[in-house]
């Protein structure tokens, strides 16, 4: 692919249900066989609206890696971006930097934003329009926040009640979280309280990027009076809780197309006559889908490193019994065994996307823990690393960088040195192109750097 950073690149394009492109696939197993190539990098980006938004951000964070191999020994590399169908909201940091909010902007649903809801749940551009409507009326009658809730359980596809999945043996966080269940003007109120959280963690840090002029809560959050309503913080709740309910969707939709679609095409690569070794890299919902691709390979496929960048899942996916559901595994409690080397969690104190928000999303009903956040029990994998797996390590970058590194098992990094720029809602969610961290992949992967 021209004006890429790095080559051989490949692409590998997956529709909703996990189906590959068949051609680029095809073409990516000729290819790297007659390359005979020793590495071969496969990284998964996060929600992105577009395909060369998606593509953009693999070219970033791959830009680094030829320079930092240098002289790598007989290591011959090539990359994969895979390209997932996913959304982001037009209102996040992207890359750390954020978007530049036109003048007099409503805090509700802007053009880009809404035609990728249109695009990611076709059929239901009623539904889309009359949340816009709501969003940008802010009106002070609880009906309406009422029927926004209505409206967001509709346009998900949200079946059955909220709560555990009713196969015992089923992981935990599959099942369907409080938010669609409970009174809608209390779920909006929790996302209220996490937002204006992550805005003062914001605004108290001296290295983090300022707020747009008016904040999270600008002009058009106000009255007719010039003064906050008494609903004026629910509904930036209720915005949350639509993108939260958005990316729900998406966060099972990475699941299938890492199981369904990934994993069986690694396997491929791993039945060629000279199979390079494979190194798997995730961002956010991409870490997802790299984790459960290794649900998918074939009987005794494996790959050589995972590396997870701001981890968008439980903590305790990969806990052989994680703590708050005795006797059942965590979703990928099994998984870890396919990875060779090294399985790296990249985590940062600056994600409030994943710090404050993602607790909130996450939390079943009848949960007798707190609501707000700092509740760890439904902590995500980027906020804090992982949990319950024995005999895990935990390391600062600076160790991870320069003192030894382990060759197999878990390593949780904290990487808030570099990943920590971002305003809300999502705070450092999207920091993620660093030298540091294209070094900490090549680490993981043991190519030309050493142990």
């Amino acid at each position: 692919m021209t004006g890429m950073s790095v080559r051989p690149y490949w692409e590998l394009r997956f529709d909703a249900d996990g189906d590959v492109d068949t051609r680029q696939r095809d073409r990516l197993l000729e290819q790297t066989a007659q390359r005979e190539l020793t590495d071969l990098v496969v990284f998964s980006h996060s929600w992105h609206n577009t395909r060369a938004m998606a593509t953009r951000l693999h070219d970033r964070f791959f830009a680094p890696f030829p320079e930092l191999l240098g002289e790598a020994g007989p290591a011959r590399l090539g990359y994969v971006g895979v390209v997932w169908p996913s959304m982001r909201f037009a209102d996040e940091s992207l890359a750390g930097f954020p978007r530049e909010p036109a003048p007099g902007a409503r805090p509700g649903l802007d053009a880009e934003t809404r035609a990728a809801l249109e695009a990611v749940f076709p059929g239901r551009r009623q539904i889309v329009a009359r949340l816009a409507e709501l969003l940008d009326e802010r009106s002070e009658r609880l009906a309406a926040l009422d029927e926004f809730g209505v409206l967001v359980r509709g346009l998900v596809g949200v079946r059955g009640e909220p709560g555990p999945p009713a196969d015992p043996s089923a992981p935990e966080e599959d099942g369907v979280p409080a938010m669609f269940g409970e009174d809608v003007a209390e779920v909006c109120e929790r996302f209220a309280a996490a937002l204006a959280e992550a805005r003062d963690k914001t605004d108290t840090e001296d290295h983090a990027l300022p707020l747009p002029d008016g904040g999270l809560d600008g002009p058009g959050s106000l009255d007719g009076s010039g003064r906050p309503g008494r609903l004026h913080g629910l509904w930036d709740g209720a915005h949350e809780l639509l993108r939260q309910s958005t990316y729900y969707v998406l966060k099972r939709r990475a699941g299938t197309v890492g199981r369904g679609g990934l994993g069986p095409v690694l396997g491929a690569l791993t039945a060629l006559r000279s199979a390079p070794r494979l190194h798997l890299i995730g961002h956010s919902s991409g870490a997802r889908l790299v984790s459960y691709a290794l649900t998918g390979l074939p009987e005794r496929a494996s790959v050589a490193s995972l590396t997870l960048l701001q981890g968008a899942f439980s903590h305790d996916a990969f806990a052989e019994t994680p703590p708050h559901a005795t006797g059942r595994p965590g979703a990928l409690g099994a998984a870890a065994h396919r990875v060779g080397g090294p399985v790296v969690a990249c985590h940062s104190r600056h994600d409030t996307g994943l710090g404050l928000l993602y607790p909130v999303a996450s939390r079943m009903p009848g949960d007798d823990a707190s609501a707000l956040p700092g509740d760890t029990r439904w902590g995500a994998i980027g906020y804090d690393g992982v949990r319950g797996v024995d005999g895990s390590r935990r390391l600062d970058l600076a160790e991870a960088l320069d003192g030894p590194f382990p060759a197999e098992g878990w390593v949780s990094v904290d990487v808030s040195e570099v990943v920590r720029h971002g305003v809300p809602p999502v705070g450092a969610h999207s920091d993620i192109c660093h030298a540091e961290l294209a070094r900490l992949v090549l680490r993981a992967a043991r190519i030309g750097s050493g142990p």
